[in-house]
């Protein structure tokens, strides 16, 4: 009896704590929840019915636009707001980054050690940076799907769409004097165009130094608790040179966010794939993320590598693997949550819940009743070819420099069999010398050369095996550092002299060479024209068949469920809420107390090192002060810099991050455990005061203007 309740207990104990959550599940059960496409609504359909029933809250229309305008898109991949009637602009660090070498003088090192200026005068331009505010808003749906469905072929209906989004971009532009984008929303079920007005006089006024504006480093990007100071400060100037006057623009609070308090994110979330069908995810799944995931994570272990080898130049290679480091992590969640058994039967009872409205009316089943079939099709026949193509178009960003002069040494060669009247001006008698002794790079960084290369047979093999021709041909059938050696050992790419002397044979000699780059790039580049060519057909069809899909989402759906992200402005409810993670509860909040804790835990070493003056802030200086905070908000990459604002249209923070369970946001949206990560307003005014005294801008926010 003793040893049947012992199994017993054995038994119970596996399932509940050893069996994942799916296993215990029946997937059959599973269904589809209410904000699984998200909450990221525009502006022109926001959710009124939705909010008020919820959190009790109307947004009139007044202040639904001075929320519009005073949000921006800064640079090319970044939210921002105003924040003071005189042109100051919030935004992340981990935005301008990239740009503060750009601004600084000689002998100053502004990534490493910050700025603030102290006047306006001290406020530096930053050359060829734009912000842009959207300014315009029309519903052109109409004229869009008029123009698409005069097509008689689905390429010649893609074909009359692109030119009436064309037409419609240049005239509403000249009309208005703005930058007007026609955006696709609903799978091309609805179009807005969107005008921007553009400021491109905008000039630093404040960032902190880059150990604590990316704290944490990779270790703690997408993970929380976080401690981190990625919040800056530039300011828009007019053309007469002067700080621009809005009145469009975010007061700051300096009490910041409250339990259980409406909490808007407003910004320009990037791009999100929510609405499509599950043959499109399955797609992504076996393809294109397992294949973005092998390479970025490959990728980040070379340069942990050649951070151990060179510690030297340990701060240039960590500069580049942090945003290897922070794609790798997004590819890795996304591809984990596709893979969650439980989430995909979300999104399989979404899409028969669909199919059954459509065949349940017999007008919408007839015209519409094809389309999922039709993308299971498409999908099937650009997986026949998608792991050649992968293997035979290999990104020069993730290869050596070898490949690089192996596809020079073809061009030239290229080149040289035409008369050479024919020749690209470069390849002629009086510049051919030159051309030819640069085709080695300059500078070429061997170890890495060489573990790119390692990197280049393993994929392969991942993707066509190690028994292809390709394969036999440049590794000889092997992979890791035996591949390598091979293929290098046979190589005439790598060194000055070999590639000068090969340059100078007969075209067909270097066409013919032995040379395993070089064999690659002519045994491959036919084949990816024709992959190519095959894609964009694929693509052409799907893209119609979308079309339709999303007409048929609109019709059941309508704007109760938000279009997928397109880097347009979005406004996404949310509150400040706990989860479970790693055994235990997160908190809302962490303070300052906390990333002194990280500091002293980890012995001050990197990426959890402190500038000097934040081991030695002000006496005033309040440890306990709420530094980062999560919330519900639904947001995804784009949305880095966006305000995060109350009900009274105040920042109560600077999004800055997700959590790790926010990453399969790219496909499904999660309200157990999807956090948005953000610097607190208090944090913020914290440190500005009392630690890297630049009370200027402290005073500015506090009061939305200039201090007399």
């Amino acid at each position: 009896m003793k040893k049947e309740l012992f199994k017993s207990l054995v038994l119970f104990i596996l399932f509940v704590f050893i069996l994942p959550i799916s296993a215990q599940t029946n997937l059959d059960t599973v269904k589809a929840q209410k904000f699984d496409t998200g909450k990221m609504w525009t502006f022109e359909d926001y959710p009124h019915d939705y909010i008020k029933s919820t959190y009790g809250f109307n947004a009139s229309e007044d202040w639904l636009k001075k929320v519009r305008l005073s949000a921006l898109i800064f640079g090319g991949g970044c939210s921002a707001s105003f924040v003071s009637e005189d042109g100051l602009i919030m935004t992340n660090h981990h935005c301008v980054d990239g740009i503060l070498g750009s601004v600084q003088k000689e002998g100053e090192n502004i990534p490493k050690n910050g700025f603030f200026a102290p006047t306006l005068a001290d406020e530096r331009k930053i050359p060829n940076l734009t912000v842009r505010q959207l300014v315009l808003t029309e519903d052109v749906t109409a004229p869009v799907l008029e123009a698409m469905n005069s097509g008689k072929t689905d390429a010649e209906k893609i074909e009359k769409r692109a030119a009436k989004i064309k037409e419609l971009e240049t005239t509403y532009g000249q009309e208005s004097g703005l930058s007007c984008r026609v955006t696709s929303l609903y799978n091309g079920a609805k179009f807005s165009l969107y005008g921007f007005k553009s400021y491109n006089d905008i000039r630093l006024a404040y960032s902190n130094e880059r150990v604590v504006g990316l704290y944490g480093g990779d270790p703690d990007n997408f993970t929380y608790p976080r401690y981190d100071a990625d919040f800056a400060f530039v300011r828009a100037y007019d053309e007469a040179g002067k700080p621009m006057k809005t009145e469009n623009f975010f007061k700051f609070s300096q009490n910041g966010a409250i339990d259980n308090e409406l909490l808007f994110v407003v910004g320009n979330p990037g791009s999100t794939q929510r609405l499509k069908t599950v043959a499109q995810l399955e797609y992504y799944k076996d393809v294109t993320y397992r294949n973005s995931v092998f390479v970025l994570n490959r990728l980040f272990s070379i340069y942990d590598e050649l951070i151990a080898e060179e510690p030297a130049k340990a701060d240039e290679y960590r500069g580049q693997q942090f945003f290897i480091g922070n794609s790798a992590k997004v590819s890795t969640g996304v591809l984990s949550g596709l893979n969650d058994p439980i989430f995909m039967a979300r999104k399989k009872d979404f899409e028969k819940k669909l199919k059954n409205a459509v065949m349940a009316k017999p007008e919408l089943k007839e015209k519409y009743g094809h389309l999922w079939d039709g993308i299971v099709q498409t999908r099937s026949e650009a997986k026949k070819f998608a792991f050649e193509n992968a293997a035979y178009a290999i990104s020069p960003r993730t290869s050596s420099s070898y490949l690089a002069t192996a596809r020079k040494l073809i061009t030239l060669a290229a080149e040289l069999k035409k008369v050479e009247a024919d020749r690209g001006t470069d390849y002629k008698a009086d510049k051919l010398e030159a051309t030819i002794n640069g085709l080695f790079p300059a500078q070429v960084n061997i170890r890495l050369d060489y573990k790119l290369t390692k990197l280049m047979a393993d994929y392969m093999i991942m993707n066509i095996g190690k028994d292809h021709q390709l394969v036999k041909k440049m590794f000889n059938g092997l992979g890791g550092n035996a591949a390598a050696d091979y293929a290098l050992k046979n190589s005439s790419v790598t060194s000055k002299e070999n590639i000068i002397e090969l340059a100078k044979k007969d075209p067909e000699a270097i066409l013919n060479s032995n040379d395993p780059f070089i064999y690659y790039v002519v045994n491959t580049q036919e084949k990816v024209k024709e992959f190519a060519a095959k894609t964009k057909e694929i693509q052409t069809t799907e893209q119609a068949l979308e079309s339709q899909l999303g007409q048929v989402l609109f019709a059941v759906f309508g704007t109760s469920i938000p279009p997928d992200a397109t880097f347009t402005l979005r406004i996404s409810d949310g509150v400040m809420k706990s989860y479970n993670y790693n055994g235990t509860i997160a908190p809302t909040i962490t303070t300052f107390y906390g990333m002194y804790d990280r500091y002293y835990s980890h012995k001050k070493q990197y990426p959890w090192d402190l500038p000097e003056r934040w081991t030695k802030p002000a006496p005033e200086f309040n440890y306990s002060v709420p530094y980062n905070f999560i919330s519900t908000n639904d947001i995804i990459g784009g949305n880095s810099g966006s305000a995060i604002i109350n009900t009274k249209a105040e920042v109560v923070g600077a999004v800055f991050d997700g959590n790790m369970e926010s990453l399969a946001g790219n496909f499904i949206y999660t309200t157990e455990a999807n956090r948005t990560v953000s610097v607190a307003s208090q944090g913020i005014l914290e440190i500005l005061k009392n630690i890297t005294n630049a009370k200027r801008i402290a005073e500015e926010l506090k009061l939305g203007k200039l201090s007399d």
